[in-house]
């Protein structure tokens, strides 16, 4: 038969060092006491928070936003801590210190990587199906691999915006500090229709627009069979300007150098 240890509170003499800042965990027997130290940032203004929690319960904190400037019970499990932590000037001035000196010092060097870092995405449209004109389908713009994540993609049918039939993922994070998502436009396409997904991102100049335009299967064969022919026709006259070349005893290889 097991039997659980008594949990009773120690009276702590000083606060968990501050070597690092982020929550901490420490076992008193059956007990668990933690503590979790955050900074936060708002418009240049900085706030250094650390809290203490004890089996659940939030018993002392200190915030530097508090004009006070010292710890806080939060409970009645707390005030003789507090008591105590209070009258010990070293610790309460490295508390009152971290604004500066751990803060703004990290958001410093975090500041480069993380609100100054920009990445361009990367944008394609293409139907989610193969369909033929007049069918209902659907358009998928997906933009990948972009930071930060606020970014804003529309739809445009022949220059005007497109709002019903609309839809989009949440972000999706790939994994390595970039976004992707998608978004799809209900469609039933007319002969003639472009498509336009424009995408605005914080890392881009301007807009960026990618167009997709309705066509028949006997359009698109027709632009097929003409890029073709353009093709062949082009390497039948490579063909015979090297057969003219060769014949009049001129180098190929000098022609083709362009010497």
């Amino acid at each position: 038969m097991s039997r659980s240890l008594p949990c009773k509170f120690p009276l702590l003499q000083i606060p968990i060092p501050l070597l690092t800042y982020f929550s901490i965990t420490v076992l008193y027997f059956a007990c668990v006491l933690g503590r979790r130290s955050v900074c936060y940032e708002l418009n240049g203004t900085h706030r250094f928070l650390e809290q203490y929690v004890y089996n659940r319960e939030l018993f002392i904190q200190f915030d530097s936003d508090s004009a006070a400037g010292v710890f806080v019970a939060e409970s009645e499990l707390g005030r003789e801590t507090a008591k105590n932590w209070n009258i010990q000037k070293e610790f309460l001035e490295l508390r009152r210190s971290a604004v500066d000196t751990v803060c703004k010092h990290n958001f410093e060097l975090d500041e480069g990587f993380t609100l100054q870092r920009r990445v361009q995405s990367n944008v394609n449209v293409s139907p989610s199906k193969k369909g033929h004109l007049q069918h209902h389908n659907m358009l998928v713009c997906h933009v990948s691999d972009f930071y930060p994540g606020h970014i804003q993609v529309r739809w445009f049918l022949n220059g005007q915006e497109e709002t019903a039939g609309v839809l989009s993922t949440n972000l999706i994070h790939n994994g390595d500090w970039t976004f992707q998502m998608l978004v799809m436009l209900e469609m039933t396409p007319q002969q003639g229709d472009v498509y336009t997904c424009q995408v605005e991102h914080p890392s881009l100049d301007g807009p960026v627009t990618v167009e997709w335009k309705a066509q028949s299967d006997s359009a698109r064969s027709k632009m097929l069979a003409g890029v073709g022919g353009f093709v062949l026709g082009f390497v039948a006259l490579g063909v015979s300007l090297l057969l003219r070349f060769r014949s009049r005893g001129i180098s190929v290889s000098f022609f083709l150098l362009g010497i």
